[in-house]
């Protein structure tokens, strides 16, 4: 079993942010991930494994090829193996519980661009 308290786990950072991993489990990891305002990740997909977003606080938008879903305490997003996707965060300070898990226990990410991070460059440049 795994047990923690959210509020305890919370960790910010002005630049970036930060992905807090709480457990391991054999197929995954669950994270506290926590974020300023403003703050966007990488536009991603893991070819591996499922990932789960719920939001406890603040809220922003996620991002897929397909559609924007509005995120607020409550919500959760479910992103299939394979689904490129990106979060943008809210004008507050959020936190999303994040589940990550897959056969293969394989959490690399294909970095498709990164419109919070100036200096990103395509994985496949040099």
């Amino acid at each position: 079993m795994l047990n923690f308290t959210i509020g305890k786990e919370e960790k910010y950072d002005d630049d970036h942010h930060v992905a807090n991993i709480v457990g391991q489990f054999e197929e995954g990891d669950v994270t506290v991930a926590c974020w300023e305002p403003g703050q966007i990740s990488p536009i991603h997909a893991h070819p591996h494994l499922t990932e789960i977003y719920f939001c406890v606080k603040g809220g922003g938008k996620m991002t897929t090829d397909e559609k924007v879903v509005e995120m607020s305490p409550g919500d959760f997003v479910i992103h299939p193996r394979g689904e490129v996707h990106e979060y943008e965060n809210g004008s507050e300070r959020s936190v999303l519980f994040r589940v990550r898990y897959g056969e293969a226990r394989d959490f690399s990410a294909v970095r498709k661009g990164w419109r919070g991070n100036p200096d990103f460059k395509k994985e496949d440049e040099s």
